[in-house]
């Protein structure tokens, strides 16, 4: 009796040959699924992204009614309300301000962090070094609103732990909040404390790629201290601070939520006192959910954008002499 040996089946896609037309298939749905596989997050960037950018940019310049009915084609006139509304150059005004202080205090600072906390690191354990680094960017992982709600009791001209310690040096603490000359400082503290965390890290994986043989041989020329960071360690730290100064530039020119938290929105008074810390994103968000001008607040958006755009593509074009990749 004899025993057959029956072969279990294979797949026509398997093994067939290169000439095959099952061959041929297998090469051209191999790509599919690789579209397939990043479908899902493409459909939300379109969803969420792309297409409110192409009705932004259409809104501007419509005169745009919610819901549609009786929206008109309006050309560039809402660009030329816009231009004519001093509120709207007072807003870019205290935006280019807010930037001008923010960005080189976050550059400043955490970059200091970072090599203070590089430092100690190597002289003490490593543990000790991740402790410190998780409790200063532990504020960047915090909600804005809600850590912008304790920050205002913090500048309570009265009460608050600001001037409790003020008054210890003056007796005419600052009102912060209440006051035009001081209401924008108050903010920046907040928004440097609270995404310096953010920053300090990218500098800490910017210095660790820095071979410490390059530092170690500068000390053996007798290269030390900040003459070593200044002609060793910042230029090959370069690639990083153009990344911070991008982010930083990109996030302080948007940032919404501490300034309309920490300027009193939530009591309807966003932007004060007397406008002094309405900036350009804040001012956006009042002409259209405020006083209901869709076409307004999508004009001042693309002129945002457009601001943006230019001042990225300044900041590549001035790094690219000082950037050094190794």
């Amino acid at each position: 009796m004899t025993v057959l040996e029956v072969a279990e089946p294979v797949s026509p896609l398997v093994g067939a040959p290169p000439s095959s037309p099952a061959h041929r298939l297998r090469r051209a749905v191999r790509p599919l699924a690789g579209y397939l596989l990043v479908l899902p997050a493409l459909g939300v960037l379109i969803v969420f992204y792309y297409v409110p950018a192409l009705l932004l940019f259409v809104i501007s310049f419509f005169h745009y009614h919610l819901g549609g009915a009786g929206s008109s084609f309006a050309g560039f006139d809402n660009f030329r309300v816009l231009f004519a509304q001093p509120l709207f150059w007072q807003s870019l005004v205290v935006t280019g301000y807010y930037v001008l202080v923010m960005v080189p205090a976050t550059l400043v600072a955490s970059l200091a962090l970072a090599m203070l906390l590089r430092d100690g690191i190597r002289r003490s354990r490593r543990r000790k070094g991740g402790a410190a680094q998780a409790l200063i960017f532990l504020p960047h992982v915090t909600p804005l609103v809600a850590t912008s709600l304790v920050w205002v009791y913090i500048f309570d001209p009265q009460y608050g732990v600001a001037n409790d310690v003020l008054r210890a040096f003056t007796s005419h603490p600052p009102n912060w909040l209440f006051s035009t000359h001081y209401a924008m400082p108050a903010i920046e503290i907040y928004s440097l404390w609270h995404s310096l965390g953010f920053y300090m890290v990218l500098f800490l994986a910017g210095l660790s790629n820095i071979p410490d043989r390059l530092v170690e041989a500068a000390r053996v020329e007798g290269v030390r201290g900040f003459a070593a960071f200044r002609r060793v360690i910042f230029p090959l730290l370069t690639p990083t601070v153009y990344l911070v100064t991008v982010l930083a530039t990109v996030n302080t020119m948007q940032a919404f939520s501490q300034i309309y938290t920490l300027s009193g929105g939530a009591h309807g008074h966003g932007g004060g006192p007397a406008y002094s810390t309405t900036t350009d994103a804040l001012l956006i968000y009042q002409t259209a959910f405020t006083y209901n001008h869709f076409s307004l607040a999508s004009a001042m958006s693309l002129i945002l954008f457009a601001i943006l755009l230019l001042l990225t593509l300044v900041q590549r074009w001035g790094f690219s002499k000082l950037v050094f990749y190794r």
